[in-house]
């Protein structure tokens, strides 16, 4: 947005609006004075609550100069701007900062940095409260609009989260091989943004311009933190039934991972680590017989249901996988979809995000998966019975069934018992 040295000076000329705005940088010794930390946070928040803008710093207030920020002083202002965009802002806005030099009205050139925000995925709070922005002024959100402004960038939407354009993304951010795989014969001829927009992988934003959406991202892209920080599976294997160190043994953790790329891949992997970390013991009575500690089908329809339901609306929140002596823990960001309970689980089936679970229906399991105990050729089912199959895989090995809970209504836990030899 106003990426040129024309159009910056364009806008300077024509004054503030909905997307512009101008700040003059006043420094005492080694801080900015000025703009408070917590007025250029409302700022920055308005944008990224509206549809997006760029703040200039280093114009003067009033007169719209351009006065510039001493060459010196630069970094010290661009680290200002960052923290008070991580530790001022709740979620953290994520600005792209760049510095610039423009003239001045002598024809000299001064330094200025140019903040630019996108529309955001979500609805962040700064200091001063929620704002957004109204032409040249940012304005508080009323109740009334910021109810409907987090329904519209939540699941709750019409449009569904994982439909969501993700703003500051393009289509050059997916790999084409991860798209691909789910073309047929009678996609072949369609253009690479036509083919995105049938799958639901991207969409045009309200400039026309073909963005990747939430589900484009998630399973197109190498790593779909880059665009929602929290899209990981964080696991972590124990050594025995609490995740805190006894006296005993400093080295409780027996390993960790934070689990990466496509969701596909991430269950698979997430799969892997258990098949690595869990416990093989053997029943001795009647010949030998290895029992796993965990049902890796179990395990696997319980990674898939995380991944393919949980809210990636929840901003900070990701899938934390536990693995200990006598249980599996697995943390899903997100109450329940829709009118779903805990004990509707086994009978019925909701999707929160559509887009993703028809098209991880689509995703092959890969060939030399650990222990899998099924016919399926892909990761999802669409008959909906994952968490049946947990149950039964679960019982018929621990002689024991799992449990769901929900923990705050913001988070589901799924515990699932570990079997143990017969002595």
């Amino acid at each position: 947005m106003f990426d040129t040295t024309s159009e910056l000076l364009e806008r300077i000329r024509l004054g503030e609006d909905s997307f512009f705005e101008t700040k003059e940088i006043r420094l005492a010794g080694k801080r900015v004075s000025a703009p408070s930390r917590d007025d250029l946070a409302d700022e920055l928040s308005a944008f990224a609550n509206s549809r997006g803008g760029v703040c200039l710093l280093g114009v003067q207030d009033g007169t719209h100069e351009v006065i510039g920020i001493p060459e010196s002083s630069l970094d010290l202002v661009e680290s200002f701007v960052q923290e008070l965009c991580n530790d001022s802002v709740k979620p953290p806005l994520t600005p792209v900062i760049e510095k610039r030099f423009l003239p001045m009205s002598t024809g000299e050139q001064a330094a200025v940095i140019k903040v630019e925000l996108g529309r955001s995925l979500f609805v962040h709070e700064s200091p001063g409260g929620y704002f957004h922005r109204v032409g040249s002024s940012k304005r508080k959100i009323t109740p009334e609009y910021l109810g409907r402004l987090f329904q519209q960038r939540s699941q709750a939407r019409l449009i569904r989260f994982d439909e969501q354009i993700v703003p500051a993304s393009s289509i050059a951010d997916l790999e084409e091989p991860l798209w691909r795989r789910f073309g047929t014969r009678y996609s072949e001829s369609d253009a690479p943004e036509v083919f995105l927009n049938k799958l639901g992988l991207a969409r045009r934003d309200d400039d026309g311009v073909w963005r990747p959406t939430v589900s484009g991202v998630l399973l197109a892209s190498d790593d779909p933190r880059k665009f929602i920080p929290n899209a990981f599976i964080q696991a972590v294997a124990y050594r025995g039934t609490s995740p805190v160190p006894s006296a005993e043994s400093r080295a409780y953790q027996l390993d960790a991972a934070d689990i990466t790329g496509p969701i596909d891949r991430q269950i698979i992997e997430a799969l892997r680590f258990v098949a690595r970390n869990m416990r093989i013991e053997a029943e001795k009575s009647i010949g030998r017989k290895d029992i796993p500690q965990f049902s890796l089908t179990a395990v696997f329809e319980a990674l898939t249901n995380a991944v393919a339901h949980r809210d990636y609306a929840i901003y900070g929140s990701k899938i934390r996988l536990r693995l200990y002596s006598d249980r599996l823990e697995l943390y899903s960001p997100g109450a329940l979809a829709n009118t779903m309970t805990i004990e509707s689980l086994v009978a019925r089936q909701s999707a929160r995000n559509e887009v993703l679970t028809s098209l991880l229906a689509r995703c092959v399991v890969p060939a030399g998966v650990p222990g899998l105990e099924t016919d399926r050729a892909t990761i999802m089912d669409k008959r909906g019975e994952g968490v049946r199959i947990i149950f039964q895989a679960t019982e018929a090995l621990s002689g024991r069934l799992p449990e769901y809970r929900l923990i705050d209504g913001e988070e589901l836990l799924l515990t699932i018992p570990a079997a143990s030899a017969v002595p």
